[in-house]
């Protein structure tokens, strides 16, 4: 198999071209050469430098089983990415994101869900308001280049090693501390991430296999409970405490989800960790244990995001702050 990558230096590109090395495929990459330019110069990886935006000339007359774009965030470039390579490669594999549904206040959220309709389909600032809706017309983009060609992988949170978002980073980094560890929301709670090395081998088996349209790809979800317990349990702090802090108690205290605190969503917005995995899952999806990502981040964070602070989670005065906040009876 011959694969092209957009991308691929940068934690899920990394993967997926380590997993494809494994299956002796070859592989070329095609990046702006700023990050990790030297990370698969002994590997005999084939790379190609040029900007997306307009340098794409570069890979003409040449052919590929399959391109994996992790990078594409603005609709007119997947779509001119996808035009141009629409008589070179076979199949167009975009890396979305379970952000692109109009509506998180549902309890299940399959492929058919409605999508967000931005007001100026224009705009290319990508921020927190935009980001959803411009990777829902990322996929239209691709599709209308490449049609039924096209196998759009809407991920959740994507977890492990190399992320340098901090966000799931941080609760591996908080299993090495001793607890009380803190709960937020409710027992109940769902969680959905995905462990980005079984996403990139999920990616490559389904591109192969010539699957198309929209999947959600992210675990079928675990409790919090069972979330914050793995966590203590990582750190061999299994008989610690988790002390719950409700979501009035966190909204209220002005807490920011997903950056501040990691993984933690408001009820209304609950559905972005109730994604519908059942497709994806029919398709071959298989995620390792928890227990696994947890251990094999923290091993990559010891020796790689040591020093300094974590761009995502809680300090650690401020988890004892909103700890103080609860009676000691809400200890579990």
């Amino acid at each position: 198999m011959k694969l092209l990558v957009l991308g691929g230096t940068v934690f899920l590109g990394r993967h997926v071209v380590e997993e494809a090395l494994k299956r002796g495929w070859e592989v070329t990459l095609f990046n702006r050469g700023k990050s990790n330019p030297a990370l698969f110069a002994s590997e005999g990886v084939e790379v190609v430098q040029g900007d997306r935006d307009g340098g794409l000339g570069v890979l003409a007359s040449r052919r590929w089983d399959l391109v994996v774009d992790t990078c594409g965030y603005v609709p007119r470039l997947v779509g001119d990415a996808a035009r141009f390579l629409a008589d070179a490669v076979e199949r167009y594999v975009f890396v979305s994101s379970v952000s692109v549904y109009a509506n998180f206040d549902a309890d299940l959220i399959g492929e058919d869900a409605p999508v967000i309709v931005l007001d100026d389909p224009s705009v290319e600032e990508i921020t927190g308001a935009t980001y959803g809706g411009l990777k829902a017309l990322c996929e239209q983009a691709a599709e209308e280049a490449m049609p039924g060609r096209v196998l759009n992988v809407r991920a959740g949170l994507i977890v492990g090693p190399w992320d340098a978002s901090d966000r799931f980073t941080w609760w591996a980094m908080r299993a090495a501390q001793p607890g009380p560890f803190l709960g937020p929301g409710a027992p109940s709670d769902q969680v959905q991430c995905i462990d980005a090395r079984d996403l990139a081998v999920w990616m490559l088996d389904a591109g192969k296999a010539g699957c198309s349209g929209a999947f959600n790809a992210t675990s079928d979800g675990m409790s919090m409970e069972r979330f914050v317990g793995a966590v203590a349990q990582a750190g061999g702090h299994g008989d610690a405490s988790i002390r719950w802090v409700s979501h009035e108690v966190l909204q209220d205290a002005g807490v920011g989800a997903f950056a501040e605190l990691p993984l933690w969503v408001p009820p209304e917005a609950r559905g972005i960790m109730r994604a519908d995995v059942g497709k994806a899952v029919g398709a071959g999806l298989k995620c390792r244990p928890l227990a696994d990502t947890l251990r094999d981040t923290l091993e990559w964070a010891k020796e790689h995001r040591s020093s300094g602070e974590l761009g995502a989670g809680l300090s650690k005065a401020r988890e004892a702050q909103l700890m103080g906040l609860v009676e000691s009876g809400g200890d579990r």
